[in-house]
């Protein structure tokens, strides 16, 4: 009878450690599965610095399943999916086509987005206030909005017609462009929308744009991120410059930026997958965090060609 009420026992024990990890020790190694839309500069950098974050705290304790979307939405769910198979402890979701699918693929596993601009548009939350409430939060890649506006009318003040370029796939492009142009059509600017559905279709909307437009604005766009050259080689021999959401974009194909840096906010959301996987912070009650500081950065090499001479509180991308 002992003996079968020991048993009974060290079942139920048994039982319970697997249902909430008591009495157990923390893990001692943790599988990430990374999903990346597309490569260009600024998601890679916003990668790496989620692997180094990681990296320095957990050592060898980290492995990554690093996977790369090539641009295409339906495999980002692929992916997601498959991590999802794989019951990996986290999942990073680099840029919104990314988020979206790894939301919709699981509602229990931990999922950090990086390279998001506005949460509340890629997850369609209303009312938002900061966090998901759900198994999801993470970074922004979102500068100031009104000052990239301000930006625009400061270098380009005798622009009357400004062309806004970007993928109409992409929700968190459609919410920057249409804040920035009620703040531009605040200021007195006449707007146009030129919009892709994808990188087949750059070249002659943008040809389009030039024809009609002073100036363009492309916002933090995937799509146009690793289209630059193409966009370059039509706006430049036009004469039109560009104001661009982010850094990389502005390097291959602007004028000027407020940037921030991606390898920072990349940082920043391994640092809390760390505080999720070790310390056990709940991540339904995490706010989404944003670049800690934005800079006004513009491009040397286009600016000579096209004899733009910015304000001395511009600092030149390297």
């Amino acid at each position: 009878m002992k003996k079968k009420l020991l048993s009974l026992v060290l079942i139920g024990c048994m039982a319970a450690s697997l249902l909430t990890g008591c009495g157990s020790s923390k893990k001692d190694t943790y599988t990430i599965g990374i999903c990346q839309l597309v490569q260009h500069d600024a998601l890679d950098a916003a990668t790496k610095g989620f692997k180094d974050a990681l990296t320095e705290k957990l050592g060898d304790k980290v492995t990554f399943d690093e996977q790369n979307a090539s641009g295409d939405s339906a495999t980002c769910a692929t992916i997601a999916n498959q991590f999802v198979s794989a019951n990996v402890d986290l999942i990073m979701a680099n840029a919104t086509p990314a988020l979206q699918s790894a939301a919709a693929a699981t509602n229990t596993i931990p999922i950090l987005g990086t390279s998001v601009t506005d949460y509340a548009t890629a997850l369609q939350i209303d009312n938002w206030n900061g966090t998901t409430g759900t198994n999801i939060s993470g970074t922004s890649d979102l500068a100031p909005l009104a000052e990239q506006a301000s930006m625009l009318v400061e270098l380009f003040p005798d622009a009357k017609t400004v062309g806004l370029v970007y993928c109409s796939a992409e929700p968190n492009s459609v919410y920057q462009v249409n804040t920035v142009k009620a703040d531009l059509e605040a200021k007195g600017v006449t707007c146009k929308d030129y919009s892709f559905a994808d990188s087949n279709d750059i070249a002659s909307v943008v040809t389009s744009a030039t024809a009609e437009c002073d100036a363009l604005y492309i916002p933090t766009d995937n799509a146009a991120a690793a289209a630059t050259e193409v966009i370059n080689n039509v706006c430049l021999p036009a004469g039109v410059p560009i104001i661009a959401g982010e850094e990389g974009i502005c390097k291959g194909c602007g004028v000027a930026t407020l940037s921030i840096s991606y390898y920072d906010i990349g940082y920043q959301t391994g640092l809390m997958a760390y505080e999720i996987l070790v310390n056990g912070a709940d991540i339904s009650t995490m706010e989404v965090q944003f670049a800690p500081a934005v800079i006004k950065k513009y491009n040397s090499d286009i600016c000579s060609k096209l004899g733009i001479t910015v304000p001395d509180d511009y600092v030149a991308i390297e």
